[in-house]
């Protein structure tokens, strides 16, 4: 055989290879679709039980704006109401399918409606997240629309569902003091569990300010993990986890949305910030609240606004 047909036959062979390949994708593509597709038609067959939410929430809902979501997790032991242990706004763009995560400070000191100065987290101890609500629209102007309150199981749920081989962070020290799971230091895969520990502790130089770079630098990694072809037809389940261990009044058409932007990368870049900005508070101690953040409100509103708006470059935390 000349090597002219031997050459010939391997541009032959390449080119079928590829055809059948392009095929398998194709194949494999409109598997995944359908199972996805089939999911959500179950879930919405199935709508959430909690969608009503079982908080009073009088946000109005905002159906072709951005939507504003409060995040919050609880440090509850059982009691009827607590203190909150994380404080986040979700932002979310429907036209521009961008996400970005607002992390609020607990220790501002802020002005409560009907109880006056007061540390942020104390809204919810004295209203729930309602009271919260009013609280952020009334010192930082920013309207929100839902609520969503995850109680830790849920975040372990949620976190090794989307990434069972789970998330490789760097901890900086051994972490162990008031988690379940002591971390040592160094780089490593953390699963549901193991996570928790990671963005709940808080006994080191940067007290609460490095527990709010770890939560915005795992749910950023969770979401760069989670976007997959194969985590689009984990988008069911994971509406179901919802069901189980999340309070909230977000209907299921609107988690659906977000949830598909966020696993068909649309919106799989996050970006972050913190209120308050660097430079714009005091650290003092008050004889009432202890410990507390004095704001620059004026500042800090202008900062947000424009965060929102990308007029500035999302903070990145050096501390």
């Amino acid at each position: 055989m000349t090597r002219s047909k031997k050459n010939r036959k391997k541009v032959k062979w390449r080119r079928v290879f590829g055809a059948l390949l392009l095929i398998g994708i194709f194949i494999v593509g409109l598997g995944q679709i359908f199972q996805y597709i089939e999911g959500t038609i179950n879930t919405l067959n199935h709508p959430l039980e909690k969608a009503k939410g079982k908080q009073t929430f009088k946000g109005e809902k905002n159906k072709q704006g951005a939507i504003n979501v409060l995040l919050l997790g609880s440090d509850s032991r059982g009691e009827k109401q607590s203190r909150t242990d994380t404080i986040m706004v979700a932002h979310y763009d429907p036209k521009s399918h961008k996400i970005k995560l607002i992390s609020l400070m607990r220790d501002m000191m802020v002005s409560v409606p009907g109880h006056g100065q007061q540390k942020l987290n104390a809204a919810y101890s004295f209203g729930g997240p309602e009271l919260l609500r009013e609280t952020i629209k009334e010192n930082f102007g920013l309207d929100l629309h839902y609520y969503a309150i995850v109680d830790f199981k849920g975040f372990e749920k949620v976190v090794d569902l989307l990434v069972p081989n789970g998330i490789e962070v760097d901890v900086p020290y051994e972490m162990s003091y008031g988690i379940d799971t002591p971390l040592e230091k160094g780089k490593q895969k953390l699963h549901g569990k193991e996570l928790l520990g990671y963005v709940r502790f808080r006994h080191d130089r940067l007290s609460d300010f490095g527990r709010v770079q770890r939560q915005q630098e795992v749910i950023s990694k969770l979401t760069e993990e989670a976007v997959s072809l194969n985590s689009v037809v984990k988008l069911p389940k994971l509406v179901d986890l919802i069901n189980k261990y999340i309070d909230t009044n977000i209907d299921t058409s609107t988690l659906l949305t977000i949830g598909k932007d966020i696993l068909t990368k649309k919106s799989s870049n996050i970006e972050t910030f913190r209120l308050p900005e660097d430079g714009s508070f005091q650290n003092k101690r008050d004889e009432n609240l202890g410990d507390v953040l004095e704001v620059d409100f004026d500042q800090n509103i202008e900062a947000l606004n424009n965060f929102l708006e990308d007029k500035s470059v999302a903070q990145n935390e050096e501390q």
